[in-house]
């Protein structure tokens, strides 16, 4: 299918985090696509662990919320809505400090899924 509504689809459970929940959009599983497209949400007071992917960019886009991040070499920075971050494969990454429920586009490029 060409396109998709989001209130089609249902929010998952993230695999590996506890308490975030995701709702993939694009994968290459489930579309054969070249890229993973998922919207991540983290709720108010969680976080998502320092970690790497070993062979994917991780390119986010943030639609609500307010939260910190850090990346190896590049240090912390805020994450409010229109702020768009990419991560380089193979760099520690991590989101924390979620002042609000915390909703964004996330890419990986290749996909993951």
């Amino acid at each position: 299918m060409p396109y998709t509504k989001l209130e089609d689809l249902e929010w998952k459970p993230h695999p590996m985090l506890k308490g975030v929940k995701i709702k993939p959009l694009l994968s290459k599983k489930k579309d054969n696509a070249d890229v993973t497209c998922y919207l991540v949400l983290v709720p108010k007071g969680g976080d998502i662990v320092e970690h790497v992917h070993e062979k994917s960019d991780d390119i986010i886009y943030v639609l609500k919320g307010k939260a910190k991040m850090f990346i190896e070499g590049d240090g912390e920075f805020d994450l409010v809505p229109g702020v768009f971050v990419r991560v380089p494969k193979n760099t520690k990454h991590r989101i924390y400090d979620i002042e609000e429920d915390f909703l964004a586009y996330d890419v990986f490029v290749p996909p993951i899924l």
